[in-house]
């Protein structure tokens, strides 16, 4: 059975959770990466990155590179559905060390604005 590295919210503490000098650990390297990427996909509707409106729930990173992602929307009717967890998948892919990636769209639980980030939270003015 591989390992696996399990990441989920909450996100600015898995931001923050190693000092800048420390040594970096390559799956821990691999993570940021997959990370960095996700936060390259936007729900065209909202101006903030899928990944600080707390929409990714799950990445797993096995030791021969397989990703799967459990991922939610804004709402079920969301007019993305369809894109968002494909552009999310291409975006992962590309990632050097990601051999595949599978993204699933889950709707439990369901999402609420608490699981944004305090980043997300500043940059929709939700304080």
């Amino acid at each position: 059975m591989s390992e696996t590295m399990e990441t989920a919210m909450p996100h600015d503490a898995i931001a923050n959770s190693r000092p800048e000098d420390a040594a970096v650990d390559p799956k821990q390297q691999l993570m940021d990466d997959i990370v960095a990427a996700v936060k390259t996909c936007y729900d065209p509707e909202i101006p903030v990155d899928i990944w600080e409106l707390g929409l990714i729930y799950r990445i797993d990173v096995n030791d021969g590179g397989a990703v799967a992602v459990d991922m939610t929307l804004t709402s079920p009717m969301c007019p993305v559905a369809g894109e968002l967890p494909e552009q999310v998948q291409r975006a992962i892919s590309c990632v050097e060390g990601v051999e595949e990636c599978k993204v699933e769209l889950v709707w439990e639980p369901p999402w609420r604005p608490d699981m944004m980030s305090d980043v997300a939270k500043i940059q929709l003015d939700m304080f």
